[in-house]
């Protein structure tokens, strides 16, 4: 009976398998076989990609150098049918059948690259504490969906290029406006399911982000800095005039919420404790209907009237240790959903932490994938090349279930549902053999002409220069309004 149902599941492993690299094949427009092909060279490749030249001498690479190149550079794809295709697979849910995303930025680190346009500065840490610094580079916005349990899978839904003129928090709002839109065209959420939940990290504004997409039925979890300052929720009209007889109007805001001073924090509303395997005792404090109080500063400048209150709940995440000689701050969250239970509680933070898994799949593209590796001068072709690699990696989550374990002498064995995305890119090469493959047949052109020899380049490409293009106003008070005297 067992071996009946591996056989099933293998069965439709291939299937969809097949059916998303035929569908994927149709979403290339221009220079489509020697794309398909760039992707089976990238997983079936010895060890991690070098460089992007040495991909034409996998077997699985049946065009020359020249193709390569050429496509990178001047082929197409049609994204948003590619976009659509990726939330049609199957994706991982955690309990009751909820889907929780996770959205981060990744750079593409070009400091060499003056020729280059496009160029942000972006921010990398260091080993030490203070080594973080600022380099040239594209940053990309990846959102992608968790898988529950310790894993270093995830599924790619989408990747955008930040440019120079565009506001991180706007364009993060229309990108998850649309994957999840895509999602629900694509059936994997119906009225009735539980929300979707999307976690973050500090570097987002949480509370805009929840305001933009409070129409769609997601829960935003994002993380808090440790040094900032809310507001609780304001007295009933009843409950201020009882305290003050011959005040006035009730005020918005409740009383500040410091995070760093325990005195100013209420009782909280919600107090559990679980035990975990890696942090040990985790203990955590809940307060409904926390808010910030906005002003017309960063995405809120150009809001039209009256700022909003955005309530949610915030949670105090305390952990007995990260290592077995280090204490771990605690770790405050924000969430975009009130009157939560002690179960949601638990499910925000130990969502939160799936969330690092994406660090894992950043490292898998860029030292095993290589996708940082060429040497691209355009941005397109950089964008090209990325959907590329997500191609790739959604072809091993989707194989998961064929791969064998090829393990190094030196490497413990794993069980099949445990292994990770560089143990299944070793064996992809056998299991291509079974899967749909439509690309042509190349027909040999010869060698183009190039340059006659002797001639120099009369064409000097242009430079570019690094960061934002685009200055706003800090306050409302530097651009005014109408009818309003400052």
């Amino acid at each position: 009976m067992v071996s009946v149902l591996a056989e099933g599941l293998r069965q439709e492993a291939f299937a969809e398998t097949s059916r998303f690299r035929g569908e994927f094949y149709e979403c290339l427009t221009a220079r489509r076989d020697e794309l398909f092909e760039l992707v089976d060279a990238v997983l079936c490749a010895d060890g991690p990609v070098k460089s992007p030249v040495d991909l034409t001498l996998v077997p699985e690479h049946r065009r020359g150098h020249g193709a390569l190149y050429g496509a990178l550079n001047r082929g197409r794809i049609n994204v948003d049918r590619l976009r659509a295709l990726l939330a049609d697979m199957s994706l991982p849910r955690f309990d009751g059948g909820r889907l929780v995303l996770a959205v981060d930025v990744s750079p593409w680190l070009r400091s060499d690259a003056a020729c280059s346009a496009d160029r942000l500065f972006c921010h990398v840490y260091g080993r030490a504490k203070s080594a973080s610094q600022f380099i040239p580079g594209w940053p990309y916005s990846f959102v992608a969906v968790l898988e529950p349990g310790a894993t270093s899978w995830t599924g790619i839904l989408d990747v955008v290029r930040l440019g120079p003129e565009d506001d991180a928090t706007a364009v993060t709002a229309v990108q998850l406006r649309a994957v999840v839109e895509r999602l629900i065209a694509a059936g994997q959420w119906t009225p009735g399911d539980p929300d979707i939940t999307i976690v973050m990290d500090a570097g987002y504004d949480v509370t805009r982000l929840a305001w933009v997409l409070r129409a769609l039925p997601v829960e935003l979890v994002g993380r808090i800095r440790s040094d900032r300052v809310m507001r609780c929720p304001a007295p009933s009209r009843e409950e201020f005039h009882r305290a003050h007889p011959r005040a006035g109007h009730p005020p918005k805001h409740g009383p500040e919420f410091r995070f760093a001073k325990p005195e100013t924090w209420p009782e909280a509303a919600i107090t559990t404790a679980t035990g975990t395997v890696n942090y040990g005792k985790t203990e955590t404090q809940a307060w409904d209907r926390v808010h910030p109080r906005l002003t017309h500063r960063s995405a809120w400048l150009e809001h039209d009237g009256e700022l909003p209150i955005v309530e949610g709940t915030l949670v105090r995440l305390k952990v007995e240790h990260l290592s077995k000689d280090r204490e771990a701050p605690p770790v405050w969250l924000w969430s975009s959903k009130t009157g939560a239970a002690p179960a949601d509680v638990d499910r925000w933070w130990q969502g939160f932490l799936r969330r690092f898994d994406l660090e894992h799949t950043f490292r898998f593209k860029k030292q095993t994938l290589g996708w940082t590796t060429p040497k691209l001068r355009t941005p397109e072709a950089a964008d090209r090349w990325t959907w590329l690699l997500v191609v790739a990696h959604t072809q091993l989550r989707l194989a998961r279930p064929l791969a064998a374990d090829l393990r190094r002498p030196w490497e413990k064995p794993a069980k099949p549902e445990r292994l990770t995305p560089a143990r299944v890119r070793r064996g992809f090469r056998n299991i291509r053999a079974h899967l749909l493959c439509p690309a042509r047949v190349p027909q040999p052109r010869g060698t183009g002409p190039g340059r006659p020899p002797g001639t120099k380049n009369r064409r000097p490409a242009p430079r570019y220069d690094v960061g934002k293009t685009v200055k706003r106003p800090e306050t409302l008070k530097a651009i005014g309004r109408p009818g309003r005297s400052w």
